[in-house]
């Protein structure tokens, strides 16, 4: 990846998006609202809607075929790559793709590694002095266990890989501890693999804490930091937050959590001295910065960083976004944040952010199910309001149907004055949207309504 590019963003920029799912589908959605757009090519296995607002690549979009990407992007001359999901990132996609005429939004392999690999990440912290829940990392099985009998108190057991934000088991005792450990490292005698293959091969162990969540998330350049508007995810199955965790079960955006202080706070002692680490280690990220907090009774301390915009926190986000979205990410794969005229501004109202998963979701699921109703959905918005349904596992049958493909399928994000009006709003909006076996959770926002209640 070039070390320090500085090129002049020309009038029309061709873009390639990589991903297709809820949050590539509401990055597209921006992106294409740009006046700096030339023409958008998507992934040709993206989702339904993804697929009727941009162009399909012509060429797979794949780590062994990417000299061919390489040739393609020459040759229809993309000025940007935009990378959404964490896989790839962590694969080195954007230094294979970056080039002296052709800049990659998305961080490096070697940046990425702040999500692909949460032991290194602890260490990171801990030589930045950034707060963070205590624990260890295990590479072994046998003292994982003995250390997680040894706690007195409940604990949360991670894979250090990529598991598709389903790798982190909340363990009250012990017991729970030691059976999350068996589960993501497998057991050597038995000659059985873990749930997470690999990305468990490596776990961390850490403490309980407690608090409200928030995910606050900023675009940063290499230099500059952009931080943007903070967010509260529910990553598990169950209403009242209970069962397994999920990729995500939706978000809502801002949260009256964050008070100005408390941002200042985050952006001083948590995401500058996390750049800063990275740079002792001759790293330099560009891209989204993502931090899971837990704001406790001490402070927020850090859970989790990721590399690039969770979703479904993109999904609020994007819908409240005002500006040019292009602009900023060529501003921020080109190290030229602090060079824009106008700064990020968002709309007034808060977005909340439904959901709609298949049965049997996060465990084994079917596919292929008609999905109805998502007009009628997006036509629930009454004066000043709007709803708009992003699309995150679909795919168009041989009928030329909608049809679910993946666990999460649907993510209703509504508009209102508040966030009470944004639940009811997201949650009748969603009721209108039907398939197979689908479920949602009516309660995203309640946690922090009933705290401040």
């Amino acid at each position: 990846m070039p070390a320090n590019p500085r090129p002049t963003m020309p009038e029309r920029v061709n873009v390639l998006l990589i991903g297709g799912g809820g949050r590539e589908h509401a990055l597209a959605r921006q992106i294409k609202q740009s006046s700096r757009l030339g023409r958008l090519w998507v992934d040709s296995t993206a989702n339904a809607a993804i697929l009727a607002i941009g162009t399909p690549c012509t060429e797979p979009i794949s780590k062994p075929a990417m000299f061919r990407l390489n040739s393609w992007c020459d040759k229809e001359e993309i000025g940007l790559v935009v990378i959404g999901p964490e896989a790839p990132l962590a694969d080195g996609w954007a230094d294979d793709l970056a080039t002296e005429n052709r800049l990659v939004f998305g961080p490096s392999k070697a940046a990425a590694r702040i999500e692909a690999d949460k032991g290194w990440a602890k260490e990171i912290m801990r030589s930045a002095s950034v707060p963070s829940a205590e624990g260890r990392t295990f590479k072994d099985r046998a003292p994982a266990i003995a250390y997680a009998m040894s706690r007195e108190e409940g604990c949360v057991v991670k894979a250090s890989g990529l598991a598709a934000g389903k790798g982190v088991f909340v363990c009250p005792t012990p017991e729970e501890a030691v059976a999350a450990v068996q589960m993501m490292m497998g057991d050597p005698e038995r000659r059985t693999q873990g749930c997470f293959g690999a990305a468990g091969d490596t776990i961390v162990i850490e403490e309980l804490l407690q608090g409200q969540e928030m995910s606050v998330l900023a675009f940063v350049d290499g230099r500059s930091i952009w931080v943007l508007d903070p967010c509260q995810d529910h990553k598990q199955v169950g209403e009242g937050d209970v069962g397994p965790n999920t990729g995500g079960m939706g978000a809502y955006c801002p949260t009256p959590l964050a008070t100005p202080e408390l941002m200042s706070r985050i952006e001083r002692d948590i995401l500058v001295p996390t750049i800063d680490g990275l740079r002792r280690e001759g790293i330099i990220f560009r891209g989204v910065l993502y931090a899971g907090l837990m704001l406790t009774a001490g402070g927020p301390k850090v859970l989790e960083y990721n590399c690039r915009f969770g979703d479904p926190e993109c999904q609020p986000l994007m819908a409240r976004l005002q500006g040019d979205l292009l602009e900023v990410l060529w501003a921020t794969a080109a190290g030229q944040l602090d060079e824009l005229e106008s700064g990020l501004e968002f709309d007034p109202r808060t977005a909340c952010c439904v959901v709609l998963c298949s049965a049997g979701y996060p465990g084994s699921i079917t596919k292929g199910h008609p999905i109805t109703g998502i007009e009628a959905a997006e036509a629930e918005a009454g004066p000043g309001e709007a709803v708009i349904v992003f699309h995150s596992g679909t795919t168009v049958d041989s009928r030329d149907r909608v049809v679910s493909a993946g666990g999460r399928v649907i993510s209703v994000t509504a508009l209102a004055a508040d966030l009470t009006s944004a639940q009811d709003l997201a949650n009748r909006a969603a009721a209108k949207i039907e398939f197979a076996g689908a479920f949602f959770r009516r309660d995203i926002g309640s946690r922090v309504m009933n705290s401040i209640s």
